[in-house]
């Protein structure tokens, strides 16, 4: 028997104006976050190219291109644009244009994140899609397409990634479906025990996790898949499993022993809340 959820998420919808933001170290629970420094760089090498390039040739590139939305969060930027990674995990790109305001700082770009699960996922891996957003406009920009396109190969980090993290595939059930393709924003299919979960990651780019028999795999389509490098695609497949497994875990602990490696996807932030041990299996 073959069931089959479809769920069309709207792409970049962010709650209204009193939605809660949180920057990254928040999420990561840590003060002087490296996350945070990163971020920090993308605005240095990011900022003089959305000034050069300008609002409206940015803007044609985040929502055509991107999926992404603009809108204004309020909160003094001259423009900012909103990304979602998942249902309820938005992030919010913010352009301040200061001129000789501030001496030596022309301008900057901040980073924000919202959602209801916005702070479930760890800072590493917001913070890494990102970057690999904002590369995607600055490749579209510039005109420069990616040199890594061996789509039907797998890196071996890929291949240790897979083993890792197949474990908690087990505990899916068939009930499960329709809840999983609304959490992680997917088409799901289901037939006996294989699993199909395919997620458009960005505008016509599909990774799709496949899983049976206790085998963990991933594929990729869409028109506009060369517009994105093997490696780049590798990670948000890697962030599709990541989200899989965080709605595994949310829905069976305290039921079952779950692996350690169920916990090892939430952010300090939720672990802390939940009283949860990070990185371990003796969460209570």
């Amino acid at each position: 028997m073959v069931v089959f959820f479809v769920v069309l998420a709207s792409r970049c919808e962010v709650g209204g104006m009193g939605s809660r933001f949180l920057v990254v170290s928040q999420i990561d629970a840590t003060v002087g976050s490296p996350h945070q420094r990163e971020l920090e760089e993308f605005s240095a090498s990011k900022f003089p190219l959305f000034r050069d390039f300008g609002l409206e040739r940015v803007r044609g590139v985040v929502c055509g291109e991107l999926g992404g939305r603009f809108e204004g969060l309020g909160l003094g930027e001259d423009w900012s644009f909103t990304l979602e990674f998942f249902p309820e995990v938005n992030v919010h790109v913010l352009y301040f244009y200061y001129g000789d305001e501030f001496g030596d700082v022309e301008g900057e770009l901040k980073f924000l994140f919202s959602g209801e699960r916005a702070y479930w996922v760890p800072g590493e891996d917001l913070v890494t899609f990102t970057g690999i957003a904002l590369n995607f406009l600055e490749a579209k920009l510039v005109g420069r397409e990616p040199a890594d396109r061996s789509y039907g190969e797998k890196s071996g980090l890929m291949v240790k990634i897979l083993e890792e993290r197949r474990e908690p595939f087990r505990l899916l059930r068939a009930e499960d479906a329709e809840g999983l393709g609304r959490f992680v924003g997917a088409e799901v299919l289901r037939n006996g025990s294989e699993w199909r979960i395919k997620r458009e990651v960005f505008p016509q780019v599909f990774v799709e996790v496949l899983y049976s028999r206790d085998m963990l795999d991933v594929s990729y389509s869409g028109r506009n898949l060369p517009s994105v490098g093997s490696y780049q695609l590798e990670l948000l497949a890697t962030f599709l499993i990541n989200h899989i497994i965080r709605f595994i875990t949310v829905e069976n602990h305290g039921k079952v022993k779950l692996p350690s490696i169920c916990y090892k996807m939430f952010s300090r932030m939720f672990t802390k809340e939940k009283g949860w041990s990070h990185h371990t299996s003796d969460a209570t």
